[in-house]
């Protein structure tokens, strides 16, 4: 399948299938950490990850999120 074709279809998927996919492609890439995240901060990520993953979420974009803000 080319890559094209694959992005089609991908793009196809709800929100946070997509999410997912680009979660397992991103940790697949082999790079070298580009700064320091302190412990605390690591697990902070992890901790909110693991949330999103264990519970239904609706996940919006942040500047649609500081609109609605704004609006209340």
């Amino acid at each position: 399948m080319k890559v094209e074709a694959i992005t089609k279809q991908a793009l196809k998927l709800e929100p946070g299938l997509r999410a997912y996919i680009a979660e397992i492609l991103l940790e697949s890439l082999d790079y070298e950490e580009d700064f320091i995240v302190s412990e605390s901060w690591r697990q902070e990520i992890q901790k909110r990850c693991h949330e999103i993953d264990a519970e239904p979420s609706i996940l919006i974009e942040g500047k649609l999120f500081m609109t609605q803000l704004k609006q209340h």
